[in-house]
C-alpha cells in the first residue's frame, strides 16, 4: 500500500538582496554603517532600553558599541538587515528610526521569517510601521516568490503578539523551552502567512492604508483587522 504523500511543489524562491522597498508613507532602505547615528538617536541609549528586552542583543547604551554592531549587522546576509526610515527616502527629513530583517531563509524550502524588529517611537502606531511591513511581505511573497512567511516571538512579548496578529498572521503554538537568551528561558510564539493566505491579507493592508480610511486628523476610519474580517464574510 502506497504511503501518503504531500503535493508536489512547482517554481523556486529567491534568497532576498539589499534593494530598497519605497512606500507612500515610508522606506525600507538596507542597512549601512552610516544609519548607525540616526538609529542610535531612536533605539539606542537608556531611554530606549527597555525597547531591547526581548530582542536578542541590547540594549545598546554606548555609541562606540552600537556602531560596531551596526557595522556587523550590515554585512550580515542572514539575518539581512533593513533600516527603517522614518519617512520616504526622497524626503530629506526622513532619518533612520528602525530596524527590521529577513532571517531563517530557506529558499529550497520556500520559507522565510522577518524579525529582529525594533521602531524608535517616531515610528510605533503609525501608517508608516503599518507600511513597513506590508512592503516587506509583499516582496516576499511577489517578488522573491516564498510559500511562507514566518514570524517568531517571544511569548511573554504581548506587544509582538498583537502586532503579528493585527497584520494577519495565523497563530499556530508555542515551541516550550526553545531558547535561552540573556540567560532567561524563552517560549517562542510561532505565527505565519502562507502564499493562499497573502492576496486576502494584503487586500486588507492596502485598504486600511489607503487615504480614504484616515480622517482629517489621520485617524483610521476602520480598524486592520476590522477591514480583514469584512473581506472574509464577503468572499465566504
Amino acid at each position: 500500500m502506497a504511503l501518503p504523500v504531500g503535493p508536489l511543489v512547482s517554481g523556486t524562491s529567491t534568497r532576498p538582496s539589499r534593494i530598497a522597498l519605497h512606500g507612500r508613507y515610508i522606506s525600507l532602505v538596507p542597512l549601512q554603517s552610516s544609519h548607525a547615528v540616526g538609529n542610535f538617536k531612536h533605539l539606542g541609549g537608556e531611554e530606549n532600553g527597555h525597547s531591547w528586552t526581548h530582542m536578542f542583543g541590547g540594549p545598546y547604551l554606548d555609541t562606540e558599541e552600537w556602531q560596531g554592531t551596526i557595522d556587523t549587522w550590515s554585512a550580515s546576509t542572514d539575518p539581512l538587515y533593513f533600516t527603517v526610515l522614518s519617512g520616504p527616502e526622497s524626503d530629506p527629513s526622513s532619518e533612520p528610526a528602525g530596524l527590521m530583517t529577513y532571517m531563517s531563509i530557506f529558499p529550497d524550502h520556500r520559507r522565510i521569517e522577518i524579525g529582529s524588529i525594533i521602531l524608535g517611537k517616531v515610528l510605533q502606531q503609525t501608517r508608516g510601521a503599518t507600511e513597513a511591513f506590508y512592503l516587506i511581505l509583499k516582496h516576499a511573497f511577489e517578488d522573491l516568490n516564498y510559500l511562507r512567511v514566518e514570524w517568531k516571538a517571544n511569548n511573554l512579548n504581548k506587544p509582538s503578539l498583537k502586532a503579528a496578529e493585527r497584520l494577519g498572521f495565523v497563530f499556530e503554538g508555542v515551541f516550550r523551552k526553545h531558547m535561552i537568551i540573556k540567560g532567561r528561558r524563552r517560549d517562542t510564539a510561532w505565527f505565519s502567512i502562507t502564499d493562499e493566505e497573502w492576496p486576502l491579507v494584503k487586500q486588507g493592508l492596502e485598504a486600511w492604508l489607503s487615504e480614504d480610511n484616515f480622517d482629517e486628523q489621520g485617524k483610521q476610519r476602520k480598524g486592520l483587522k476590522e477591514i480583514r474580517h469584512s473581506f472574509e464574510k464577503s468572499s465566504s
